[in-house]
């Protein structure tokens, strides 16, 4: 122990030393094993890029060119088919009283009953505009917005059906709004638009049905799409030869007409003698199919059944 105390100085160097070369053991020995952990990491990111090169489509220069490129003409076409849209896009749907949206439900109901009635449709004495719980209760007032908007794509569609003149206006169902219910609606997160669906039922004949369809397709201020669509003949039984009315044919004239020489103009010595004219048979009557087909097909009425979607397009979305 005297050594010691006689000679702390070289005992603490000595300490020291020995203590240092054990933590240069420990950090060199933690260091190889990162070493070792990052270079197989490196190696088999090699092997991988390695292999990735030998592909047709490997990330070249041109390769990340040809894609900014794809992408940057993608944003413009989305962006032009919003632009597309903007007619279509409500400028702002806003709320009225439960009192003026119930006066302007009742004005709109009777304007389509006198386009049916002018068109001489049969309307079911029930309908109101596909607004029938509104006919004893008034509409909550933050619903009055939206609701007035699908009223008015509702009032667009049915005159239209009147203009087609169809014999018989039989339904019209509209699922309820979540707003009706107290409830918001929630649009998915990449709608572009808020669909507002519709389903009608109608009787007419076939032309009817064509006129309809062909209106509700061409837009002017609203989008309507048709989702699905059901026609069935209203006869459910074929069409049989005893429908159809044949006329008798008109008794057949003598082929020379009234005079002797039937009007014509007739070179001296050619005239027909009065036997041959006698004995001229008279051309046969064709038969008008065409009138016959009518007759059995011609009446013919077609039921349609229509789910269409009144569409509400949404704010345009600023592209990523």
């Amino acid at each position: 122990m005297s050594w010691i105390k006689d000679n702390k100085f070289v005992v603490a160097l000595g300490g020291g030393t020995l203590l240092g070369v054990v933590l240069l053991y420990f950090v060199g020995a933690g260091g190889a094993t990162r070493y070792e952990e990052a270079k197989a990491k490196y190696d088999e990111a090699a092997s991988e890029a390695a292999g990735l090169e030998k592909l047709p489509l490997y990330p070249k220069a041109e390769s990340r060119d040809g894609k900014k490129k794809a992408l940057d003409d993608y944003r413009k076409s989305v962006d032009a088919l919003q632009a597309s849209f903007e007619k279509f896009r409500p400028k702002e749907i806003k709320n009225v009283s439960p009192q003026d949206f119930t006066t302007n439900l009742k004005a709109t109901d009777s304007e389509i009953r006198k386009a049916f009635e002018d068109a001489g449709t049969t309307v079911p004495e029930a309908f109101f505009a596909g607004f029938e719980r509104y006919k004893t209760t008034l509409a909550l007032g933050n619903a009055t917005g939206m609701l007035n908007y699908q009223l008015g794509g509702i009032k667009n569609i049915l005159l239209e059906l009147a203009k087609a003149r169809p014999s018989e206006f039989r339904n019209l169902h509209r699922p309820a709004l979540p707003e009706e219910d107290g409830q918001a609606y929630a649009a998915p997160a990449n709608a572009a638009a808020r669909p507002l669906p519709l389903e009608i039922t109608f009787v007419g004949p076939e032309k009817s049905a064509r006129d309809f369809l062909s209106a509700i397709v061409k837009p002017e201020n609203q989008f309507i799409v048709v989702r699905t669509i059901r026609v069935m003949n209203a006869k459910k039984d074929p069409p049989r030869a005893a429908d159809a009315q044949f006329e008798k044919p008109a008794a057949a004239k003598p082929a020379g007409g009234d005079g002797a020489f039937g009007g014509g103009f007739v070179l001296p010595g050619d005239e027909p003698k009065p036997a041959e004219v006698a004995a001229a048979p008279a051309a046969p009557e064709r038969a008008d199919t065409s009138r016959i087909l009518s007759q059995v097909l011609g009446n013919e009425q077609v039921q349609v059944f229509a789910r269409l979607d009144i569409l509400q397009f949404l704010p345009a979305k600023k592209l990523p």
